[in-house]
């Protein structure tokens, strides 16, 4: 049996999308994104499930960059997940809970909040952990403080707590896309690929340097050959200010024809290119039918 690695502890939406894509492997958690990552280029696990993207609160910066700057490897697949988060106490504050004091969760589940903790706990401390599995577990080992976590059922479920309040967060349309990673280039073949599955093909592009025109040339090189872009978001190399790459999302496939020609027009131009990997996309309602509320059975 194969293992996956996600961002731990058990309950995290991050292993409701791992169980997801490979429900028959075992899954195996971290307690950080870069741990997890680390854990595919030492070989402990076979393939890392990471969050790469929110819809409320766009990138989830220290995957990106973790994955550009130390940990390169290869995007194997894409999972796009419903993602509601809920208010959880111990039962000793579930009758009360406007009365906590601090709220334990992950910094983008608490952006993803703002307005309910603005409204309603305006005077609550926030104190940010890892996930929010772990946010919920701290809870389950405090009962008697007058704390709350931010996280979702699962983790309810995983850890005994109330749901004190659902669905808080700020938007309704809130979901997140979790990447599959793998060591090496991978084809990943998931039964529910069919000739209609989204597949992606993503590149990070540097410019040669900074000139009139520049970046436009880079979409050009798209353009002409109508290959559409699904996503386009600069980075900073960390080498000075305004220094930045390109992460581009293309809509489509690796090929034998459309991908090289754009990578060697744009190498021509004195363009850094790097091709992070061609994937199937899924969503949460392909794979899982109608269920909102992620299911996990424990492996």
């Amino acid at each position: 049996m194969k293992q996956v690695g996600y961002l731990g502890p058990a309950g995290s939406f991050t292993e409701a999308a791992a169980a997801t894509l490979v429900p028959d492997d075992k899954r195996v958690p971290f307690t950080t994104i870069p741990d997890t990552m680390d854990a595919v280029a030492e070989e402990k696990v076979e393939y890392a499930v990471v969050p790469m993207e929110n819809a409320i609160e766009g990138s989830v910066n220290i995957t990106l960059d973790y994955f550009i700057h130390h940990q390169r490897m290869n995007m194997a697949a894409e999972i796009e997940a419903p993602i509601e988060q809920h208010l959880l106490t111990s039962a000793e504050n579930s009758a009360d809970w406007a009365k906590v004091k601090k709220i334990y969760s992950h910094p983008q589940a608490v952006a993803q909040c703002h307005q309910f903790i603005r409204e309603w706990l305006p005077e609550a401390e926030i104190a940010y952990t890892n996930s929010t599995a772990s946010a919920a577990r701290y809870i389950m080992e405090n009962p008697n403080e007058p704390a709350a976590a931010i996280a979702n059922e699962i983790a309810a479920e995983a850890y005994g707590l109330k749901v004190a309040e659902q669905k808080i967060n700020d938007y309704d349309h809130n979901r997140t896309r979790f990447v599959l990673l793998t060591k090496g280039a991978v084809d990943f073949g998931h039964p529910a690929i069919t000739k209609d599955t989204l597949y992606k093909t993503s590149m990070m592009i540097s410019l040669s340097s900074d000139f009139a025109g520049a970046l436009h040339q880079v979409l050009a090189a798209f353009a002409w050959r109508k290959i559409n872009l699904v996503r386009i978001e600069s980075r900073p190399t960390k080498t000075g200010l305004g220094n930045y790459f390109f992460i581009v999302d293309a809509a489509m496939k690796q090929d034998d024809v459309l991908i090289p020609s754009v990578v060697e027009e744009l190498r021509a131009l004195g363009c850094g290119v790097h091709v992070l990997g061609s994937f199937p996309c899924f969503t949460w309602e392909e794979l899982n039918g109608a269920r909102a509320v992620p299911q996990v059975k424990q492996r």
